[in-house]
């Protein structure tokens, strides 16, 4: 190989390394900014550019949304609460050039300018308002940064506080504040369970007491209708059964009646009892018996109309039907816990 060829293969190979240093490949989600010899000469757009080497420097700036997370600082809040907070800022890179030109670095200005921010908007607020309201915080923040960062062509898109911690004496102070507020709520809860349960125990006394007093009510009203029916019962028979006897007796003559009043004396003498009530005139017992053993009366007819006896004499008896529907009326009518007093309106009396 001799000096020309050994030239030209070095002069190909600094021609290629030369070339290759003006390479430039800008991906989709950048921009890229091109200074050359210390002047700005412009953006380069998403792609394969070629730029002079050595002298040419691009800048490459990411135009998607970055997170950027904002340190933990100690902020006192307005009642003098030492407390931890930190953040989380997404911004996104709207203009490069004022972004790349008009800041040292927006990423670390972004910071700043966020915990400056924090510290003056928690220490305007309590400590419950900051643990309440951090929506309101982070739209504060938000606004305040996005307008600060304009300038430099950056959007603040969201903020998010991220944790808020009180420090030492104060983190306890609230674990016991918690604890016992959560110790007054289990007693309310417990004293209103007990109250409801004794409640609904009197309640239930109370309906059991209702019950029961309608069962003897109702009872009762039964009983006494049962003896009611029975007693109509028995009377309809007893005058019946005199009505038979009153019908029966009016053929007998004067004589037979004054030989069975007789002979009632005669039972009734034959008893062990020492006093004897006649339940019937004695005079009357007397003068019968002077008839019948021969003497004369003034006026001795005996004008009795003769009667035929047939199963009218009976008379009109009750009818079970009737019976049924009596003892069927005086039942009643149910009644609900809702209104106990209803039951008062159940009939005593049924017919016969």
């Amino acid at each position: 190989m001799d000096a020309f060829t050994l030239i030209s293969i070095v002069l190909i190979i600094i021609i290629l390394y030369i070339f290759a240093k003006g390479v430039v490949i800008i991906q989709p989600y950048q921009k890229g900014l091109a200074i050359r010899l210390g002047t700005y000469v412009g953006q380069m757009n998403p792609g394969f550019k070629w730029v002079v080497p050595f002298i040419t420097t691009v800048i490459k700036l990411d135009l998607r949304t970055q997170v950027i997370d904002v340190p933990s600082q100690e902020v006192i809040t307005k009642d003098n609460s030492p407390t931890d907070v930190d953040a989380i800022i997404y911004v996104r890179v709207m203009d490069p050039e004022r972004a790349y030109f008009e800041v040292s670095n927006y990423r670390q200005a972004t910071v700043a300018l966020a915990q400056t921010s924090l510290r003056g908007i928690i220490g305007d607020m309590e400590l419950d308002e900051v643990l309440y309201n951090r929506d309101m915080i982070n739209r504060r923040l938000r606004d305040i940064l996005d307008k600060e960062t304009d300038q430099w062509g950056v959007k603040i898109e969201r903020v998010e506080i991220k944790e808020v911690n009180p420090i030492g004496a104060v983190k306890q102070a609230m674990t016991e504040q918690t604890a016992a507020e959560r110790e007054r709520r289990a007693a309310i809860l417990r004293a209103d369970g007990e109250k409801r349960a004794a409640i609904l125990k009197a309640e239930g006394l109370r309906q059991s007491m209702i019950l029961e007093s309608e069962g003897e009510r109702q009872s009762k009203i039964l009983r006494a209708e049962g003896e009611r029916q029975s007693k109509i019962l028995q009377a309809q028979g007893e005058a019946q059964g005199l009505r038979i006897v009153a019908l029966g007796s009016r053929p007998l003559d004067k004589r037979a009646i004054t030989v069975l009043s007789l002979n009632a004396l005669q039972k009734m003498a034959d008893g062990q009892a020492t006093k004897i009530i006649f339940p019937f005139e004695v005079s009357s017992l007397i003068k019968q018996g002077a008839k019948f053993l021969g003497a004369e009366d003034l006026v001795d007819t005996d004008d009795t109309p003769q009667i035929d006896l047939d199963e009218s004499i009976l008379g009109d008896l009750p009818d079970p039907t009737e019976i049924a529907k009596a003892v069927e009326s005086v039942k009643p009518p149910e009644t609900s816990d809702a209104d106990p007093s209803a039951a008062d309106d159940v009939p005593l009396g049924g017919s016969t």
